[in-house]
């Protein structure tokens, strides 16, 4: 039998500017969620990070990744993680 996985995506934001995917992914993964996907939003020119990643996490996770890492320190920033919304003129 097939297990469909729900997968949510998290707005994470005021990371460090030097955090890489791996470190963020490793840090959610110490907190006790499990990632599916992280992706460090960057400058289209620069490649530089703009301050804010979307994470993916399966359904069970996405609660225990607000209530444990929103607000939690990283590298002496306080990192805000909420559900992702969609942006103006994106859809959903």
């Amino acid at each position: 039998m097939l297990k469909l996985t729900i997968v949510k995506r998290l707005f994470v934001g005021n990371i460090p500017f030097r955090l890489t995917e791996d470190e963020l992914r490793a840090w959610f993964q110490e907190a006790g969620v499990a990632p599916e996907s992280v992706t460090i939003a960057r400058e289209r020119d620069t490649g530089r990070s703009r301050g804010f990643a979307f994470v993916d996490v399966s359904d069970t996770d996405f609660e225990t990744a607000v209530r444990t890492c929103h607000g939690k320190e990283l590298n002496g920033r306080a990192i805000a993680v909420t559900e992702a919304r969609p942006g103006p003129g994106r859809r959903g």
